[in-house]
């Protein structure tokens, strides 16, 4: 199933996890055979247009109507995404107590219908909405219903799905869209529940992920190239700590100098294998 050198480097993996369990850190990789694009190829590059910035998004009704226009048509295949074999075998691995936590980059809440407990939700949730105005928060659907009820002109249209439920579509269909207003305040400024590029990471989910690496033996990161600070900045406390950091990941990442191991395999194959070797 695996080269020797892939199966070497497992069976430090296993022989380190039995030892004590590791924390894990999951990133966009795991996402991908669940049909969620990522944003960089396996140098660490971005692919396609740059993301829309949090200050954009602040900035104008325009940025935020367009922004709005392309999430109504990337939601429903967001909505739709259900967790792969990996997604499982994180879940497994933490019901056999295996792994001490979780902390997951990606937005679509795949782990937690995977059956995973305590998700720490590093950039926070596609599911849910926040209104910048009124600080409450609404769920996703309620707010898809909204704005098809209000641009019925958009639900035949077909659009690529990119990174985050965003799409490519084309200004002609962004112009006319009505953006949803807060159920509650009837505020205009509602932002998806998520940390934006740009953006920090909200204090106490912070604050929440450093106590888990603080409290780990070694971290397990899986499908991510640790390009955000956020992911990386673990990955360095980590290495500060001189504990173990182990990734499983196809491609560069940005902390590959502070690896102690990098398996460089599919997240699909070497997860379910762990969990029955472990």
């Amino acid at each position: 199933m695996f080269d020797s050198q892939i199966s070497n480097a497992l069976e430090t993996l296993c022989q380190s996890m039995a030892a004590a369990p590791f924390l894990v850190l999951t990133g966009a990789g795991i996402s991908t055979p669940s049909g969620i694009p990522d944003y960089r190829d396996n140098d660490g590059v971005r692919r396609g247009r740059a993301p829309m910035m949090y200050q954009e998004f602040l900035g104008t009704p325009a940025s935020r109507r367009r922004y709005w226009a392309r999430a109504m048509l990337g939601w429903p295949r967001i909505r739709q995404a259900r967790p792969n074999v990996a997604h499982h075998a994180v879940s497994a691995l933490q019901s056999q107590q295996r792994i001490t936590g979780l902390i997951t980059q990606n937005v679509d809440t795949l782990h937690d219908k995977a059956g995973s407990q305590d998700v720490i939700e590093l950039h926070g949730s596609l599911h849910r909405v926040l209104c910048l105005d009124c600080a409450q928060r609404i769920d996703r659907e309620a707010v898809q219903s909204l704005m098809e009820a209000q641009n019925p002109y958009l639900l035949g249209v077909d659009a690529t799905l990119v990174p985050d439920g965003d799409t490519l579509l084309a200004p002609a269909f962004e112009a006319r869209f009505q953006v949803p207003r807060c159920p509650h305040c009837a505020g205009e400024r509602l932002k998806p529940d998520v940390v934006f590029f740009g953006d920090n990471v909200a204090q106490a989910t912070a604050a929440k992920a450093t106590r888990s690496v603080e409290q780990a033996a070694g971290l397990l990161v899986v499908g991510s190239s640790l390009m955000a600070y956020s992911a990386f900045r673990l990955c360095r406390m980590m290495a500060e700590q001189r504990k173990p950091l182990f990734a499983i990941n196809l491609g560069k990442t940005r902390a590959d100098d502070l690896m102690d191991l990098k398996i460089e395999a599919s997240c699909e194959e070497v997860l379910p294998w762990l969990v029955e070797r472990l």
